[in-house]
């Protein structure tokens, strides 16, 4: 049992099953790449996106839906389903592209929710409101999968309307110099705001933050969690800073101006970390995630499993979970099983 409140343990109490995320690409586009702030991205970012890339392959929503749902039924029929849209930002755009997305999303067979990546500048009342409208009417407790996975073939029974509704931003960091040293196009204060109008919708709000970031230090990085919860958020992914090929960075970390942060370093960080953060907040990551290819620096980065179980001896062998050092300092979290 990990020490710490995991998306996948979350789940399982809510639905009595577990939920598999299923990334889809809808084609989105990023101000900081189409133009409208730049053509350059965040240092960090790679060009072709994080996600599938089907999309830009000519996939719809329904055909990359239906591949992976059918590639993890054949392996374990005992699970529900939930949409990522993960690649850019999905929100960007107009109102009625987000719908439309939206209604897509809905109308997938067997599909439980939704989880919507998008930047904090990507975001106005009226798409705020068309989010925390597609989740209304459907029950928040369902006893395991069947319901959303017995018609893999035609309408779920549901129109518009979600069971679980996540909105993602890309929060970073709380210093505005940081910002603009990675070109990231807007400052805390707009991350700060969409946080608040969204949860005042009721949306369920996963924010990320990176640590290691250029110019940053560790009280840098721990300032920004601090601030980061003092906002209303459910949930938090945290991501250490590595160096895809072709970026901004990557050509900073070649000159020598860029040195990522060595994994007992990052251990150490997550240890200090999730401690201080109260334990209802759902960590939907802990750590980043290569895609395939992109990896330039540091290579343990990609080593996933080997950092997770090197985080989990760490928080065991110093008697720490989630929480300690906020709201439950004696005794373990309810979702703690042992």
């Amino acid at each position: 049992m990990l020490r710490w409140h995991t998306l996948a343990v979350y789940f399982r109490r809510k639905y009595g099953t577990r939920v598999q995320k299923i990334p889809l690409d809808a084609g989105a586009s990023c101000p900081n790449r189409d133009g409208s702030l730049s053509r350059h991205g965040c240092t960090f970012c790679n060009a072709a996106g994080s996600g599938s890339g089907l999309g830009e392959r000519g996939f719809s929503l329904a055909r990359q839906w239906q591949a992976w749902f059918e590639k993890y039924r054949a392996t374990d029929s005992d699970r529900a389903f939930m949409a990522y849209l993960q690649s850019y930002s999905n929100t960007y755009g107009s109102p009625e592209r987000l719908q439309h997305l939206l209604q897509q999303v809905a109308a997938l067979p067997g599909c439980l929710g939704v989880a919507v990546g998008t930047r904090p500048d990507c975001l106005s009342p009226r798409k705020l409101d068309l989010l925390a409208a597609c989740q209304t009417g459907l029950p928040v407790n369902v006893s395991s999968a069947e319901q959303y996975t017995q018609n893999a073939n035609g309408d779920n029974g549901h129109e518009h309307a979600l069971a679980e509704v996540w909105l993602e931003l890309g929060l970073q960091s709380v210093h505005d110099a940081t910002l603009q040293r990675i070109n990231r196009g807007h400052d805390a204060a707009c991350s700060e705001r969409a946080v608040r109008e969204a949860a005042e919708r009721g949306l369920a709000v996963c924010g990320h933050l990176m640590a290691g970031l250029p110019g940053e230090d560790e009280k840098d990085f721990f300032e920004s969690l601090d601030w980061a919860l003092s906002l209303p958020l459910r949930g938090l992914k945290l991501h250490n800073v590595y160096v895809p090929q072709g970026t901004a960075l990557a050509r900073q970390y070649e000159a020598g101006g860029f040195s990522p942060l060595a994994r007992d370093e990052y251990v150490d960080l997550l240890c200090t970390a999730l401690p201080r953060i109260p334990s209802g907040i759902v960590m939907h990551r802990v750590q980043s995630d290569p895609a395939p290819g992109e990896l330039l620096a540091p290579a343990w980065a990609a080593e996933k499993r080997g950092v997770i179980t090197d985080l989990r001896r760490a928080m065991n062998a110093r008697d720490l979970w989630q929480g300690k050092a906020a709201d439950v300092p004696e005794g373990r979290p309810e979702w703690y099983g042992g």
